[in-house]
């Protein structure tokens, strides 16, 4: 697990995020994905360094077409951004839940 996963795990483990239950390296078909809350159809991904490179995101919107099409919602998060300021990504996660 990445430091910026460590963080936002820190958020959401144990029902502290809204009383909702995510799931951390949760299988769904053939792919795990970093968070998963079933209650909300929500995915967290979280992107490092390693997603930058062309054949990375081209797996990656393959990934996410297909789980978008089992009726999941994907919220990417730069891997970076979880250390700059965990307020600002809150605030994300509550927009995408509501």
């Amino acid at each position: 697990m990445t430091f910026g996963e460590k963080i936002l795990w820190k958020l959401l483990r144990n029902k502290n995020f809204d009383g909702l239950r995510f799931r951390r390296q949760h299988p769904i078909d053939n792919y795990i994905v970093d968070f998963c809350c079933n209650e909300k159809s929500l995915i967290i991904e979280i992107d490092g360094p390693l997603h930058d490179n062309e054949e990375k995101r081209l797996n990656d919107k393959i990934r996410q077409l297909y789980l978008e099409k089992k009726g999941y919602k994907i919220l990417r998060i730069k891997d970076n951004e979880l250390t700059v300021d965990l307020n600002i990504i809150e605030r994300r996660i509550r927009e995408w839940i509501n």
